[in-house]
């Protein structure tokens, strides 16, 4: 199955909030996609009260969910605002309206803040909110605003081969141990519920302390002799203590864990952080050929879209170890306690990401994460990362150069991003790929030379059927007695993918939407097979079929796939089962 699925477009989200600039015009409200609101007070800005209420208006405009999904967004330009305004009370003749800006000042503005790439950022942000006021939408300083300012080239580099293997063990080994501790203690728990223990003794108090765990979230304590509360000494005993290590971790994640299995799903399919953060549970989805295999339906939060179009799915099948679905369902397995107890607490919170906290009922400051439900934690904060790198001996954050390499290097696909941004920010500047390309550019000229020669789309495209012609399954066939493939016994003995490579067939817009899903399709065994396999038996049909695409162009293409039907998702998926036959 594909990792990569149909993108979620969702509709503009109306939370049907009150305005966004409170009536004394100063102060705007930002509501994020969770509803969660953050206000920004202008009146602390230290420039006169018009310009105040002007940079409000404009700030407002795009304090919205879909336009900004998370707060870190309206955070970001909110101290981009204030840098500006800080220069601007530095002016000698400060302006006191919108309307005495100039070209000049914006021009000064820029000499400050050409000296860094974070300052250049700063500055394109500021005149893209200006840009957006009539009063400065002509003249030199409408000119100033449109300066174009080249992007920050990034310095970051992938991980060496070496570098993200040890990464990607030490990772494996901390959640590897945690997910064989819980999975002992739940063969444990289930002994218990069905009473093999004797009442009393220790073997039944350690699964009534597990009990009361997974119920819980961790074990009840009674004030001491000091006032400072305890387990009680029967557990103590039966455990080993009251150290988190013998208590509650028995059951679930400890965040670093939850690091170690970020660090894992980052690894597996390129997600960045904030994606693992906010990942919803996946969906198994039944097994159609009842060999036990599960396929999980991901949703993937994409925040920089924005529009209401914030998600994608993605599908993986769990085919056994070493696969890419094997990860969920690990995953699924080391929070399934977690996960229990948080529905209990806070029904339909699901999400993936959950462990254990030590600060029970901390909220967050941060009000993108969602807050904690009892003493169980979402997501994963750069400070888990942190701790995680610290436990496992590394240094600083894995996860852009991990990702970097997962996208540039391992994968060597967009991920979460477009094809144009993963060739212009991850590949081409990147130097492990460029060494790496150095030994191969000659065999994969002459290799592309094969292919282009193989697979050769050699249909008719047409604008509407002949009816003399006799419908496949993957194009209309004008005489299958002359086929470049006979068969034994006289018609065409091919398989139903060499239509396209077949002067005899034509090819309407009736089957585009059927070639365009076995077009997605294939990209999808291309993610769940190995490579070579792949190239041997799908790699020609699918060059044609990125001919036809070209040819159909984006536009029609996307319709097309929007035209399948169900007739045509019977059909493909026959032909990829290989039981569909001339």
């Amino acid at each position: 199955m594909s990792r990569r699925g149909h993108r979620a477009s969702l509709p503009p989200v109306d939370f049907s909030r009150p305005e966004r600039i409170q009536p004394d015009g100063l102060v705007v409200r930002h509501y994020n996609m969770a509803g969660r609101v953050r206000e920004y007070d202008f009146s602390t800005l230290p420039v006169t009260e018009p310009v105040q209420r002007s940079l409000a208006v404009l700030f407002a405009a795009r304090c919205d969910p879909n336009h900004w999904s998370v707060h870190k967004s309206s955070k970001s330009v909110w101290e981009q605002v204030e840098k500006f305004a800080v220069f601007l009370a530095a002016q000698d003749a400060s302006p006191s309206c919108m309307e005495e800006f100039t070209g000049a000042l914006i021009d000064r503005f820029w000499l400050t803040m050409a000296s860094t790439g974070s300052n250049r950022a700063a500055f394109r942000t500021v005149c893209s909110l200006l840009a957006q006021d009539e009063r400065l939408q002509s003249g030199p300083v409408a000119d100033a605003l449109a300066r174009s300012v080249p992007a920050h080239k990034s310095t970051r580099q992938s991980y060496t081969t070496a570098e993200f293997r040890l990464i990607k063990l030490e990772a494996r080994r901390m959640f590897r141990s945690a997910l064989l501790r819980i999975e002992d203690n739940a063969r444990h728990l289930e002994r218990f519920r069905a009473g093999e223990f004797s009442p009393g003794n220790t073997q039944w108090v350690v699964g009534e302390a597990l009990e009361l765990i997974a119920r819980d979230g961790g074990l009840p304590r009674i004030p001491g002799p000091s006032g400072q509360p305890y387990i009680a000494k029967k557990y103590r005993r039966a455990l080993g203590g009251q150290a988190t290590e013998v208590t509650w971790q028995r059951l679930f994640l400890s965040r670093s864990e939850a690091a170690a299995l970020g660090v894992l799903l980052l690894a597996e399919y390129g997600w960045n952080l904030s994606v693992i953060d906010r990942a919803e549970v996946p969906r198994a989805t039944p097994d159609p050929v009842g060999e036990g295999q599960v396929t999980y339906r991901i949703v993937v939060e994409k925040r920089r879209r924005g529009g209401g179009s914030w998600y994608e799915t993605e599908n993986v099948t769990d085919h056994g170890a070493g696969t890419p679905g094997r990860l969920i369902t690990e995953a699924l397995a080391a929070t399934r306690f977690a996960r229990a107890a948080v529905e209990r607490l806070e029904p339909g919170t699901d999400l993936l990401m959950v462990s254990r906290t030590g600060r029970v009922g901390t909220d967050h400051a941060d009000k993108d994460r969602h807050p904690n439900v009892g003493p169980f934690y979402f997501g994963l904060s750069h400070d888990d990362v942190k701790w995680w790198t610290g436990k496992a001996g590394l240094k600083g954050s894995p996860f852009q150069r991990g990702r970097r390499t997962v996208t540039a290097v391992e994968g060597r696909e967009p991920a979460q991003h477009s094809q144009e941004t993963h060739d212009r920010v991850y590949v081409l500047p990147d130097k492990n790929v460029q060494e790496a390309a150095v030994p191969v550019i000659a065999d994969g000229a002459e290799e592309v030379v094969e292919a282009a020669r193989k697979a050769v789309l050699v249909a008719d495209l047409r604008d509407a059927p002949d009816p003399a012609d006799e419908e496949t399954a993957t194009a209309d066939c004008s005489d299958a007695g002359a086929s470049p493939w006979p068969a034994p016994g006289g018609g065409c003995g091919a398989s139903f993918l060499l239509c396209l490579a077949c002067r005899n067939a034509h090819v309407h817009p009736g089957h585009h939407p059927r070639l365009a899903l076995l077009h997605q399709s294939m990209e999808g065994l291309r993610s769940v097979l190995s490579p070579p396999l792949w190239r041997r038996d799908w790699r020609d049909h699918h060059a044609r079929l990125e001919e036809l695409k070209r040819r159909i162009g984006p536009g029609g293409w996307a319709h097309a796939l929007a035209r399948v039907t169900d007739t045509d998702q019977a059909i493909i998926d026959h032909l990829l089962a290989g039981d569909l036959n001339p």
